[in-house]
């Protein structure tokens, strides 16, 4: 769905315009597309791996949406490309919060970040739901086809390697996030510029207006901030601490990091890590997560 105001071409418009959207059996359709030869390992990838950042543009304010914050959790849990790992990413745009219902987890971050890509990958106007692969590769998901050849190539693309240790939580006035973050450069073609993504691993929310009214919503990997790290030298490995202060309320069981390196523009995404907050690393008193900014 494009966002309101504007038409496939990008000038103003008084009425809003709809992509095609599929029903949600169709987007389940792909998973069983993907050859996965052992389907009941697919679930934990290897070490080898490579990772595959998977940015879905949602918003709980658009009708077309939530079939598509259910094909990314099911790409989360199940994991089914051959020879990856699907690190999914779900960005809460703001632009549909005009409807009668305010999207808890959208932000103009998120809204800045879709036009910027936009304006990278040449297209001509922001939509919903919108899937980005690594970075450089803009896809609409009723083309199963596409999705899965995008997936296959992200998947047979050298990535740079990235970790995350020593992740932790600690103290509630307020509570802490902090990692250590691993990067090595060695095998980076370009300079690129080092993100740490905190979301949460699931979210629900009860729409009581708006095109959604009625419904509740889940959802995965639903991105809080996105932190600006440092940056990443070419031929140079990179190290760094990261710590970040978290919202009131957030119970860090729920809670993942995201580390990804990218190339500007925004660009290609070169490499990425994702950890979860084990339920050791800190206490903070558990909140029922229907806010997010």
């Amino acid at each position: 769905m494009l966002r309101p105001g504007t038409t496939q071409s990008g000038t103003t418009s008084i009425r809003m315009n709809r992509t095609r959207s599929g029903p949600l059996l169709s987007l389940y359709f792909l998973l069983v597309c993907l050859p996965a030869p052992d389907r009941a390992q697919s679930a934990v990838p290897s070490k080898s791996a490579t990772p595959i950042l998977i940015e879905l543009f949602t918003s709980e304010g658009c009708s077309s949406c939530p079939p598509a914050d259910a094909w990314l959790k099911q790409i989360d849990v199940s994991q089914p490309i051959p020879g990856a790992q699907a690190i999914v990413l779900s960005e809460h745009v703001d632009y549909w919060n005009h409807d009668g219902w305010k999207d808890p987890y959208s932000s103009s971050f998120f809204t800045d970040r879709q036009d910027a890509y936009v304006r990278a990958l040449g297209g001509s106007s922001p939509y919903t739901p919108e899937l980005i692969v690594d970075g450089a590769t803009d896809l609409h998901l009723e083309n199963q086809a596409q999705v899965a050849q995008a997936f296959q190539r992200a998947a047979q693309t050298r990535q740079i390697p990235v970790s995350i240790g020593a992740l932790s939580v600690d103290g509630d006035s307020p509570a802490i996030l902090r990692a250590h973050i691993d990067a090595d450069g060695a095998a980076a073609r370009n300079s690129a510029d080092v993100y740490a993504a905190i979301a949460l691993n699931h979210a629900e929310s009860q729409v009581l207006r708006g095109e959604n009214g009625g419904r509740r919503l889940t959802h995965a990997a639903v991105a809080l901030d996105i932190f600006h790290v440092g940056r990443l030298e070419k031929g140079r490995p990179f190290s760094q601490d990261f710590q970040a202060k978290l919202k009131p309320g957030l119970d860090p069981k729920n809670l993942r990091l995201i580390v990804f390196v990218q190339e500007a523009g925004p660009g290609s995404v070169v490499g990425a890590a994702l950890r979860k907050v084990s339920p050791s690393s800190g206490s903070v008193p558990t909140a029922q997560q229907n806010s997010g900014r």
